[in-house]
């Protein structure tokens, strides 16, 4: 990998992370396209690139962060993707660089984000208000949908808007608490992955990490503004077809 490759796939993370498109899968498909071989640091470097995302986060909802009772109900929807992840690990890291694995979860992703958004419970009406306003149980459900994501290409923002929809969170609700939620899981599955693997950062390998990072945090800021405007006049439905458009068009240049 080299720097040129590094600026895309930070481009491409600052993009996606938030976006109910799956960051990783396209991670994983932009890599292929570009001829990177998925060795264990390009797959170490997928979840580290991350970092810029969640800080992107930090910057901008810093304030929420100082709150107890979020920061306690983010931990709450953190202990279910947290067991999930640390038990399935090993498997979860094969699936990385897995293209027919991302295509299919982008494709059956795309087709529930549109069957959800014209048949489920998608209404505002009476719902929570506010990622505030999400109770502990709410959290803990967030949580298990949240662990869904651990298969490359389902999406971990896909997986949490749908499940806070389905549990009668307003839509920007449960958007600002998916991103809020992405800070811990991120930051934990980072951090497996280095203890798990400690060679995956040496001086040759850092500077392409820090670029990739500082990258997609510039791109997320943007993605974040563009994702909450975006919702207050739109459905999700684009980005499912988006999703199946995706999986198409990498199924006949890829496979």
């Amino acid at each position: 990998m080299d720097f040129i490759q590094s600026i895309i796939l930070g481009i491409v993370e600052g993009i996606t992370e938030f976006l109910p498109v799956s960051s990783t899968g396209h991670l994983i498909l932009t890599s292929s396209l570009l001829n990177i071989p998925h060795t264990d640091f390009v797959k170490s470097f997928e979840i580290f690139i991350q970092f810029g995302a969640i800080l992107a986060v930090l910057i901008l909802y810093w304030k929420l962060f100082l709150d107890k009772e979020i920061l306690i109900k983010l931990a709450i929807a953190f202990i279910p993707t947290g067991i999930i992840g640390f038990s399935l690990y090993k498997i979860a890291k094969s699936f990385l660089g897995n293209e027919q694995i991302v295509i299919w979860a982008l494709a059956l992703g795309g087709l529930v984000l549109i069957a959800f958004e014209l048949f489920g419970n998608t209404k505002d009406g009476d719902q929570t208000k506010s990622a505030k306003d999400v109770t502990y149980k709410q959290a803990f459900l967030i949580g298990i949908f949240q662990a869904i994501a651990i298969i490359p290409g389902v999406s971990r923002s896909a997986a949490t808007i749908i499940g806070g929809q389905a549990l009668g969170i307003a839509r920007k609700s449960i958007v600002e608490f998916s991103f809020l939620l992405a800070v811990p899981t991120i930051a934990a599955a980072s951090g497996l992955d280095l203890i798990k693997n400690p060679t995956s950062i040496s001086t040759d390998t850092l500077p392409l990490i820090l670029v990739g990072s500082l990258v997609s945090f510039l791109v997320a800021i943007i993605a974040i503004k563009f994702l909450l405007k975006f919702i207050t006049t739109n459905t999700f439905v684009s980005f499912g077809i988006y999703r199946i458009v995706v999986a198409i068009a990498f199924w006949a240049i890829i496979l």
